[in-house]
């Protein structure tokens, strides 16, 4: 089985020589992440990769997920101070941050604990509204521009958000022939982005929640593929539970004959160092082990120094690993039998 890499564009590689470059690797998808992308940008980036490569390309839909809006620079939210988060689009503030999408606000209970980004603040609400609700730090945090939130009682959202369904129509008219469903909650869920999409679509479901790990059987069969993001993952469940939630994931959906991709956290020392760590090319192998179809490179390519090294660090461990699965023995350990014990 040959092993698929899906990579992300962004600021870094949403240029025709890094896009030819990373062409001449065989790159199979190129991922446009919207809750990266303004709507306003996506048509021209699907027009400068359609420019200069035939790879398809996978519109990563936002989906019911809760996101901070713009903050100038980066902010510390300290502990027990109140901060009113609000629906209208300002710029936030240690006393004011936006929460979006708009429904997100009104779905907010006293209680609700609110977290923002991996390590940022975590906040608990004291007072909610339709409008605002205003909460208290209980843990510090820096928090910047539009970072995930979770939100716990999770609030209802619709599958799609109004971006993702602006942005459908457009790959409907640029010719885009795959779609991702961010936080894929249910197999409604993917029958939902499927009967929007083109006819023909490839639609690609992401397990990356605690309730698309609890419906992952519906989901898995009602898409054409799977793609595990352990990053979002990771807010929802503990940490140290990951690794076997993709697993058990990649199990199921090998059960049900679906790709399954793995995404996050592949080389993410490689977005600001030359090499990854021993850990990350540890972990790209025992993915690959678990019985996965391809990898996804995100923050690597998308904002990373090098997203054609990252790629190429990729393939090396791709090779890697088809060398050592055929042989069952390194390249270094041919020379004899080692001693005998």
């Amino acid at each position: 089985m040959r092993i698929r890499i899906l990579c992300t564009l962004g600021p870094a590689s949403l240029r025709e020589e890094v896009i030819r470059a990373l062409d001449t690797r065989g790159i199979d998808l190129f991922r446009i992440n919207l809750s990266h992308t303004p709507m306003d940008a996506l048509e021209d980036a699907i027009a400068v990769i359609q420019g200069c490569s035939s790879t398809p390309i996978c519109i990563d839909t936002e989906g019911p997920q809760v996101r901070c809006g713009i903050v100038p620079d980066e902010i510390l939210l300290e502990e027990g101070r109140r901060v009113l988060l609000v629906v209208e689009d300002r710029p936030g503030s240690a006393e004011v941050l936006t929460l979006w999408p708009r429904t997100a606000i009104p779905a907010l209970r006293v209680g609700s604990t609110v977290g923002i980004d991996f390590d940022g603040a975590l906040l608990r609400v004291v007072e909610a509204g339709d409008g605002e609700a205003t909460a208290v730090v209980v843990e510090s945090g820096r928090v910047r521009s539009n970072k995930a939130v979770t939100v716990d009682p999770p609030p209802a959202l619709p599958p799609l958000s109004e971006k993702d369904l602006a942005a459908m129509e457009v790959g409907r008219l640029r010719g885009v022939t795959h779609y991702a469903l961010s936080f894929a909650a249910s197999a409604d869920d993917v029958r939902t982005i499927r009967s929007l999409a083109p006819a023909g679509a490839h639609v690609m479901a992401k397990i990356e929640s605690r309730v698309g790990v609890r419906n992952m059987d519906g989901i898995i069969e009602a898409s054409d593929s799977v793609i595990i993001d352990r990053g979002d993952l990771s807010r929802e469940v503990p940490l140290e539970f990951v690794p076997f939630y993709q697993k058990a994931i990649v199990r199921r959906a090998n059960r049900w004959s679906r790709p399954v991709y793995v995404a996050t956290n592949l080389l993410e020392s490689m977005v600001t160092d030359r090499i990854p760590t021993v850990a990350e090319a540890n972990d790209i192998a025992n993915t690959l082990l678990d019985g996965v179809h391809g990898l996804v490179l995100a923050a690597e390519t998308a904002i990373g120094r090098d997203p054609v090294g990252s790629v190429d660090m990729i393939l090396r461990s791709v090779e890697a690993f088809e060398h050592a699965s055929d042989s069952q023995l390194l390249a270094e350990d041919r020379v004899g039998p080692g001693p005998t014990i």
